[in-house]
């Protein structure tokens, strides 16, 4: 099928632990189909989806540090360069968020820049968490990601019990302005979902349900 314009925004997501081969194999089968923009995928399946999507323009997305972020700054390294070797395009990992609120800038800072150093220049995006941050972490969280020399900032994991806002998006874009990309992520169900996101400044979003969206087109 011809790929519509719309499928570009998409990181086609599989992130749960009990995913099975089958499962990422028909994953990356939709991906291929709908041109999506990546696979996002756990680290121990990268290798795997490299591979299936050998040949064709869909990216491998990893995620690190995930869900929690509360992982040592070497193991969010170690992680990060593992996924690269094994074939990741792009890195998704989640900020600390317990020294975020307690305001830890250098802490949170190198934390982030140990994976964009680790990522190779590969793109890196930070997962905020948004719905468990007040507005002034998110705007803190946005200029710290700018300056540790990440590329995008991402509202969710999904695994927190909120996803992404229109309004957190809109805040996001207003504090990074046209530095870095932001990626919407978390409870994006909906072909209206994914509009407001992009309308109020997402550049990508990240989405298990994005062949239920594109059906909507049709």
């Amino acid at each position: 099928m011809s790929p519509n314009p719309m499928a570009k925004y998409f990181d086609h997501t599989i992130l749960k632990p009990s995913a099975t081969t089958a499962e990422i194999k028909k994953i990356c089968e939709e991906a291929i189909s709908y041109g999506f923009y990546s696979v996002c995928v756990n680290p121990v399946n990268v290798k795997m989806v490299k591979a299936l999507l050998a040949g064709t323009e869909v990216k491998v997305c990893s995620v690190v540090g995930f869900p929690s972020g509360a992982h040592t700054s070497i193991i969010k390294s170690i992680e990060t360069e593992q996924a690269v070797n094994d074939g990741a395009d792009e890195i998704d990992m989640v900020i600390n968020m317990g020294a975020l609120k307690d305001k830890e800038v250098d802490f949170v800072e190198n934390d982030i820049r140990t994976v964009v150093k680790a990522a190779g220049g590969k793109i890196v995006k930070v997962i905020l968490e948004t719905c468990l941050l007040e507005e002034s972490e998110i705007i803190k969280a946005c200029s710290i990601s700018r300056k540790a020399g990440a590329h995008f900032v991402k509202t969710s994991t999904g695994f927190a019990g909120g996803g992404a806002t229109v309004a957190d998006i809109a805040l996001m874009r207003k504090t990074v302005g046209s530095d870095l990309q932001i990626k919407a992520s978390g409870g994006i169900k909906t072909l209206e979902d994914t509009k407001k996101m992009i309308e109020a400044g997402a550049d990508r979003i990240g989405a298990s349900a994005g062949v239920a969206i594109m059906k909507e087109l049709n």
